[in-house]
């Protein structure tokens, strides 16, 4: 095989939960472009429903979505079922789905942490167990979960303590399964993004707050864009890193080297 070969996920089968739109849409569109069928799990339905149809446009390949609540046990089931019933196998699987709460410590509720934890944390484990269960049967698999930069480090000046919390647990979580599940043949890595333009994020990285603290705190100088977890994604799914398990790809424009 050769080394472009390697990167090739051709009739592979991928979910990427909340990849309606962001970060994950733009991952699920790299994973199509190499060659998988997609799985779009996302509690928007007729967003994914609409992204899913443009990917198939786009790439020519098999994309679906599927209403998921990714932190409700029978949802989860359901979309592993459903995608055993249209593709037949799971190959890959990617956590991304997630929200941040900017609330400072003293101040938040109980239930304002654990919105955060459930669908950041608690979330990636329900999702990686269903699926893994069908990947050890199959001794093979490739798992993907969106950590953060905030996993690693503390962001200023926002108070984000569950999100930096819930980031920090999916590490753990990813070098915990990879070292559990090597032994069938199952990889399991997460990529760090640092600050990312979208289009949730475009307004707010004009303000003055954004470009001296996160901006200007970035080496390179500039937000990422969605595309550039492309490349990422698909190295981490792809036979391109079949000697790699446990990795925390960080992909932050230099933002953790201060």
């Amino acid at each position: 095989m050769s080394v472009m070969d390697s990167f090739k996920l051709t009739d592979r089968v991928a979910i990427v939960t909340g990849a309606a739109q962001g970060l994950g849409e733009a991952m699920a569109q790299a994973l199509a472009e190499a060659g998988a069928d997609i799985v779009i799990a996302d509690i928007n339905e007729d967003l994914a429903r609409s992204t899913a149809q443009r990917l198939s446009n786009v790439t020519g390949r098999q994309c679906i979505a599927i209403r998921t609540d990714v932190t409700d046990e029978p949802d989860v089931d359901a979309m592993v079922k459903a995608t055993l019933d249209r593709f037949g196998k799971i190959d890959i699987l990617v956590n991304n789905a997630g929200i941040v709460k900017h609330i400072p410590a003293e101040e938040m509720s109980l239930k304002d942490w654990d919105d955060v934890i459930n669908l950041n944390l608690t979330a990636v484990f329900l999702c990686s167990q269903r699926v893994g269960r069908h990947m050890i049967q199959r001794k093979r698999g490739c798992i993907i979960n969106i950590s953060s930069m905030s996993g690693l480090i503390v962001n200023n000046p926002q108070p984000q303590v569950s999100y930096n919390a819930s980031k920090a647990g999916v590490i753990m979580i990813t070098r915990s399964l990879a070292a559990e599940w090597a032994k069938y043949g199952i990889r399991v890595n997460a990529i760090a993004p640092g600050y990312m333009e979208t289009a949730m994020t475009r307004e707010l990285l004009k303000t003055e707050m954004a470009i001296k603290n996160w901006i200007g705190m970035t080496p390179m100088n500039r937000p990422g864009q969605p595309s550039e977890l492309g490349g990422a994604v698909v190295y981490l799914a792809s036979d391109a890193s079949s000697f790699t398990t446990g990795h925390i790809l960080v992909v932050d424009g230099g933002y953790t080297i201060w």
